[in-house]
């Protein structure tokens, strides 16, 4: 039995030492505790909150679960799943207004944050286009293809068009590996020299390709792969 987070010394309740510390000196747990507000018969908040990061994992696997995974747990609703991913979506809408304010060379660390936040964690590959002003400013994130890109092709005609109808000066796509592994297949690498070559004829820079799983992050440009040959 757990007391209530009311009994506890002032200066240990979330709310108290995220006013008092700031936002940064709490754990994770306490600070979803902030979100549930208050726990189930037995538990305070907080220890529900770390069972929670317990049954998933970590918190990347509790942001994105669903709302049938989160549900079967007792004391868990869908009100408490919508709150959740509803701060969840202000975090990526954060990022991304950061990247349509910022040069992606300025601030590269939000791009791979973005980036994860937004298909880290996805159950599904996805393939997005990330159009750049001629600030390399972000214009727009566009998901483009979905599916495994060993069988959902990824048609560089259309990226072409989708870039020029933005009027985009680069471009950076990116695609998830459900399965984890971030390091690039062969039909990435191939994939990449398409795309590089196609948009090179009409003077679009492809700046970067970037892989991203729930764990890991891999860029063409970082890894020297992004030559026009």
């Amino acid at each position: 039995m757990h007391p209530p987070i009311t009994e506890w010394p002032k200066i240990e309740q979330p709310r108290e030492k995220m006013r008092t510390l700031g936002a940064s000196a709490l754990t994770d747990a306490e600070l979803l505790a902030i979100f549930l507000r208050v726990g189930v018969k037995g538990k305070s908040a907080v220890s529900l909150a770390q069972d929670l990061l317990h049954h998933f994992g970590n918190l990347p696997r509790l942001l994105s679960c669903t709302p049938e995974e989160l549900t079967r747990i007792h004391g868990m609703g869908i009100s408490k799943w919508s709150q959740i991913q509803a701060a969840y979506e202000l975090v990526k809408r954060s990022l991304e207004e950061t990247l349509s304010e910022e040069s992606v060379f300025t601030s590269p660390g939000y791009a791979r944050e973005y980036l994860q936040a937004k298909i880290g964690r996805l159950p599904h590959e996805v393939f997005l286009c990330l159009y750049l002003d001629s600030g390399m400013r972000l214009i727009e994130c566009q998901e483009l293809f979905r599916g495994s890109l060993s069988h959902t092709a990824v048609y560089p005609r259309e990226i072409l068009k989708e870039a020029l109808a933005r009027n985009a000066s680069a471009l950076i796509v990116a695609h998830n590996h459900p399965s984890g592994n971030h390091i690039p297949s062969e039909a990435d690498q191939e994939l990449t020299k398409m795309l590089v070559k196609t948009l090179h004829l009409v003077d679009i820079p492809l700046l970067d390709h970037c892989i991203v799983s729930g764990t890991g992050f891999f860029s063409f440009l970082e890894a020297g792969l992004m030559r026009n040959d």
